[in-house]
């Protein structure tokens, strides 16, 4: 087996609650210094809310971040990985689903994200795997 999610995954994971307001999730990324928030309804992940969603989402459509709650712009599902799993089936999984971060678990425990980047520092090779792909799938909608 090759290198495992759990080795390049960042944790701890940063969570935000759903009713939050954009602005909560800006001011907790910056505390954090993390570009996007896992988005949890009891512990559990049921969504994603990125720096990307901010810009695109947020502000060039004109919402108010002080009063618009997290789950309006939020990705969802949220997609997640074994921390077991080889750095291979990660890829393979963002490439299918078209995402640049995943969810690491351990059964039903989140244990941190996975990001294109993370993988990259890891095992640069996959990365070209990662781009070919997505880029591929962008040619192909």
């Amino acid at each position: 087996m090759g290198v495992i999610v759990d080795s390049v995954m960042r944790k701890p994971v940063a969570t935000i609650e759903p009713d939050a307001t954009l602005r909560d999730a800006a001011l907790l990324m910056k505390e954090k210094r993390v570009g996007s928030l896992v988005v949890v309804h009891r512990g559990k992940p049921i969504g994603i809310v990125t720096e990307r969603d901010l810009v695109h989402r947020v502000v060039a459509d004109g919402l108010d971040a002080h009063a618009t709650p997290v789950k309006d712009v939020m990705s969802f599902p949220v997609e997640t990985i074994e921390a077991s799993a080889d750095l291979e089936q990660a890829v393979a999984l963002m490439r299918q689903r078209g995402y640049k971060r995943l969810v690491v678990m351990v059964g039903d425990e989140m244990r941190g994200v996975v990001t294109v980047t993370d993988i990259a520092h890891a095992k640069p090779e996959l990365t070209r795997r990662f781009i070919d792909g997505w880029v591929k799938a962008r040619w192909e909608d």
